[in-house]
């Protein structure tokens, strides 16, 4: 059979047909070289977007981005190698304390993480709050951090999966960020080139979440199951709900500060549910923890004793950070602003619209709306009441601050329908959902 030219390709995908492997293998090798065009990748994008792939399709093309670039290898290593991946949502900095916390209980964790997109926050930028923290050390340097300490936290290099890394900022500005085989090729295509044995998805539902609803989220689920079983990757799901805010700060050094306060047992109820959540899952697959029960028990202990604190102090050293300034963590990064947004009625908190509180964090210098924009690590929410809270009129709902009082007065106005506060008693469903 002759090979497909690009045209004809995507006009296969147009009329609803699945595309030959090879062929679809020779467009993304060929877009990777720059043969191919972004016009014409746009082309596919946009129609893989509006028709879909099958599962052998979506199989090729995670395979075709792994193979665009270098494939890591642990398999010398007697530790179990597993990482974790969230969809992405407000005040998620799980993975600053879940990596650090799986390090000390033995497993290697070699972490590609991801920036701010929309308005979720990005571990990355996070990790860059740490004064001195570099990202983007060589993979020779990130493996050899992953053998000695158990854990590293990068961003993607230009040798991991490069096929994914420029079809993903052609999807960032075409609109098709959210079509179902393209997430899941991208997220898979970089996971397995981590040359992990195991993962666990956080699979965000809610207003602040890309999944809205929980059948959007098992759609994801079961094609992200099907490529872990295909590459031979062990891949747990965790539905955690992000109609609200998770923990009680949104933004950048706060964050860490909080994930650091978390490693010392100090951490908000939603948040170390959903970590201990996500460990558990990662610890049973490592056949580290025999159950949920000892799963439990010994990240608390690991927690309590200061284990995982200490692997997060080794993995920050590693990448550049000085340990004394994780020590004075609370006076790092001092806002030069603040406000707060306050209730406009009094009674029950019912809803959080949690995509317009992350569009308001970004605003305040949490996020970018240019890839060239320099965010503000000062910059960030604290969330006094959640969603059921009884409030009084005036009573501040969320304090806002940042180093900059255009923005802040800016994200105070956006906040302004952001709570919705009713007369009736509201449960709201702790995290994380039932899967």
């Amino acid at each position: 059979m002759l090979a497909l030219n690009p045209a004809e390709l995507i006009q296969v995908k147009k009329q609803g047909d699945a595309i030959p492997s090879a062929d679809l293998r020779r467009f993304i090798l060929d877009y990777t070289r720059g043969s191919i065009s972004n016009e014409t990748m746009t082309d596919l994008l946009t129609v893989i977007y509006n028709n879909g792939m099958t599962s052998e399709e979506t199989f090729t093309l995670t395979k075709s981005m792994l193979d665009s670039g270098e494939r890591m290898d642990f398999s010398f290593l007697d530790n179990y190698v597993a990482d974790k991946h969230s969809t992405g949502g407000v005040g998620d900095k799980v993975s600053l304390i879940l990596g650090p916390l799986m390090a000390a209980a033995g497993l290697a964790i070699p972490m590609i993480s991801g920036r701010s997109l929309g308005h979720t926050g990005g571990t990355l930028d996070k990790l860059e709050a740490i004064p001195g923290y570099k990202v983007d050390i060589s993979l020779d340097e990130f493996k050899r951090n992953v053998l000695d300490i158990g854990i590293s936290m990068i961003g993607q290099t230009a040798e991991i999966c490069p096929a994914d890394k420029k079809m993903y900022a052609l999807r960032d500005v075409t609109g098709t960020v959210g079509s179902i085989p393209l997430i899941c090729g991208s997220i898979m295509s970089k996971k397995i080139a981590e040359g992990i044995q195991g993962l666990v998805m956080d699979i965000k539902i809610g207003n602040g979440a890309f999944m809205e609803t929980l059948d959007e989220g098992q759609r994801l689920a079961t094609l992200l199951q099907q490529i872990g079983n295909n590459f031979n990757v062990a891949t747990d799901i965790v539905f955690s709900s992000m109609d609200q805010p998770l923990g009680r700060y949104a933004g950048l050094w706060c964050e860490v500060k909080e994930a650091i306060n978390c490693l010392q047992s100090d951490g908000p109820e939603d948040t170390m549910a959903v970590t201990f959540e996500l460990g558990s899952r990662l610890l049973i697959q490592a056949k580290t923890a025999s159950d949920k029960s000892a799963a439990m028990i010994m990240q608390r202990e690991l927690i309590e004793t200061g284990l995982a604190l200490e692997k997060f102090m080794e993995m920050v050293s590693a990448h550049g950070g000085n340990r004394t300034d994780i020590a004075s963590f609370q006076t790092l990064h001092l806002p030069a602003e603040e406000t707060v947004f306050s209730a406009q009625q009094s009674g029950t908190i019912s809803t959080m619209n949690t995509k317009l509180i992350g569009l308001a964090n970004s605003e305040l210098g949490c996020g970018r709306k240019e890839l060239a924009d320099v965010l503000d690590p000062t910059a960030g929410m604290e969330f006094y009441h959640k969603i059921g809270d009884q409030v009084t009129e005036g009573e501040p709902l969320i304090r806002l601050f940042n180093s900059n009082s255009e923005k802040l007065q800016a994200a105070l106005t956006m906040l302004s329908t952001s709570v919705v506060i009713g007369e009736e008693h509201v449960d709201h469903r702790l995290f994380p959902a039932a899967d």
